[in-house]
């Protein structure tokens, strides 16, 4: 079994532009998919359908970030929730299990399961106030 963490960046618009920058200096591979290619366009914001919801930068040798930008629905400002810890792995008991333990004393904002884009999907704020996404991936 096999479980990595990742940086994920939070940004409002600017998720395109970043990881484009972070590929240049990295040399990664660069995998976008915004919330028009998800089918997630809220109604009323049609001008967001373009924003990325889910990017990625990952190079040969190990680098590896995430990014995506952050609905207007939802609060965020620059330098504020800048980021989360993204816990990805093949083993649904794995991931099921450190998200129990991660889950004491925490506020869970989408509990852990199903999704279009992984077989298992979850966001919680521990109690330390870090924000943690765990999900399971092929």
């Amino acid at each position: 079994m096999s479980v990595t963490t990742t940086t994920h960046l939070n940004f409002r618009g600017d998720a395109r532009a970043a990881l484009d920058f972070y590929r240049s200096v990295t040399g990664g591979r660069l995998t976008a998919v915004t919330y028009k290619d998800a089918g997630a366009v809220r109604p009323g914001a049609e001008a967001e359908a373009d924003w990325v919801m889910w990017g990625e930068v990952a190079g040969a040798d190990g680098f590896r970030v995430m990014a995506y930008d952050v609905p207007s629905a939802l609060p965020w400002q620059p330098g504020e929730n800048a980021f989360f810890v993204s816990l990805r792995g093949a083993d649904a008991a794995e991931i099921t299990g450190l998200w129990e333990r991660l889950a004491v004393g925490a506020t869970v904002a989408r509990p852990l399961g199903p999704a279009p884009w992984a077989a298992l999907y979850g966001m919680l704020t521990d109690r330390f106030g870090v924000v943690w996404v765990l999900d399971v991936v092929a």
